[in-house]
C-alpha cells in the first residue's frame, strides 16, 4: 500500500473509498458505455449497501455519471441534478459474491447502448472494474486504457499490438476475456502513452473489431 491509498485524493468528502472512488467507478462506467447515460441501476454490495446513504455513496456514484470530478463542488448535488441532466437513477441492494466489501453493479442505458459494469473501491480512491457485461476484466483507470470488442479469431490480438507498437505506445497491461472459443471477446489494454484518435481510428478500421472505446485516466 502506497502513500495515496492511505492518504487518498483530494475530493469531496467523507471518505476516499465511498466518495472518491465511488465518483471514479461512475467516471470509469459512463466511459465504457460510450455515451451519456439516460437511465441507470445502481446495486451494492457489501460496505457499500449498508453505508451508501450515511457516506455519501450515491452522491457520488450519480456525480461519476454525470462525468464529475473527485474534487467537483456538485458532487453534494449530484442527486439533484441527476433529473436536471436527463439521468434517471435508482439504487437497490445485490449479493455479488466474492468481490471486495465495496463494490457495485452498474446498469447503465444510453441512447444508443447498454453495458453492465461491476467495480470495486479499493481505499484511498483507487479502483478496479472487475466485469464488463459478461467478461471479466481488470480496469482500473489510471492509465489510458482501450476497450475492443470482437469474434474471438485468430490474428487480432497480434494486429491490435502492431498498431500500438507502430505508433510507438507501449502496453502497460492487457486482459483478453472471451465467452467461449470462438465466441465474442473482449480485449482491455492499458498503455504508458495516450492513444492518437488516429490509432484509435485505425482500430476500429479493423474489419474485424466490432468496437473500440478509448477511456482516458480518471
Amino acid at each position: 500500500m502506497d502513500a495515496f491509498q492511505i492518504i487518498g485524493p483530494v475530493m469531496i468528502g467523507p471518505s476516499s473509498s465511498h466518495t472518491a472512488g465511488a465518483v471514479r467507478i461512475g467516471r470509469l462506467a459512463r466511459a465504457i458505455l460510450g455515451e451519456v447515460p439516460c437511465r441507470a441501476e445502481i446495486l451494492l454490495h457489501g460496505s457499500f449497501a449498508r453505508t451508501y446513504r450515511g457516506h455519501g455513496t450515491d452522491r457520488a456514484l450519480v456525480a461519476g455519471l454525470l462525468g464529475f470530478n473527485v474534487d467537483d463542488e456538485r458532487v453534494r448535488e449530484a442527486m439533484e441534478l441527476a433529473p436536471r441532466e436527463g439521468l434517471a437513477v435508482t439504487f437497490g441492494e445485490k449479493d455479488l459474491g466474492d468481490v471486495h466489501p465495496n463494490s457495485v453493479q452498474l446498469n447503465l442505458k444510453g441512447k444508443e447502448r447498454a453495458v453492465q459494469v461491476v467495480a470495486s473501491s479499493l481505499g484511498g480512491g483507487q479502483v478496479l472494474v472487475k466485469k464488463i457485461d459478461a467478461f471479466t476484466v481488470e480496469l482500473s483507470g489510471d492509465l489510458p486504457t482501450l476497450v475492443a470488442a470482437y469474434p474471438d479469431r485468430p490474428g487480432v490480438i497480434a494486429a491490435v499490438t502492431a498498431l500500438l507498437a507502430g505508433a510507438g505506445v507501449n502496453i502497460a497491461g492487457m486482459r483478453v476475456s472471451r465467452q467461449a472459443a470462438g465466441e465474442k471477446a473482449l480485449m482491455v489494454v492499458e498503455t504508458d502513452q495516450p492513444v492518437p484518435a488516429g490509432l484509435v481510428a485505425a482500430m476500429r478500421s479493423l474489419p474485424i473489431i466490432e468496437r473500440v472505446i478509448s477511456i482516458d485516466p480518471v
